[in-house]
């Protein structure tokens, strides 16, 4: 009898939701269709995580790895000048 009853318990927590975003659809007012739109949209965007704001550090350590990239990149160029490609 319990499991019966957290079982259906879990059934209703899941499918409450659902049921949620099928009730829009089936509003005849478009003004009242759009509202219950909007509020299912407001409630998705609260529950999604924010993105992480780049902070200062992580931009400087970008800029840093691109420069040292750079300069790697150079080093082989000047090393590839004097290699003979056609001799």
């Amino acid at each position: 009898m319990k499991l019966l009853t957290s079982m259906s318990f879990g059934l209703i927590i899941v499918a409450t939701p659902a049921a949620a975003i099928e009730t829009c659809r089936f509003i005849e007012a478009k003004a009242e269709r759009e509202t219950c739109y909007h509020r299912q949209e407001q409630e998705l965007a609260a529950k999604r995580r924010p993105e992480q704001p780049v902070t200062r550090s992580s931009e400087s350590k970008t800029f840093d790895q691109l420069q040292l990239m750079r300069r790697d990149d150079e080093e082989v160029y000047r090393s590839m000048r004097g290699i003979c490609r056609g001799c």
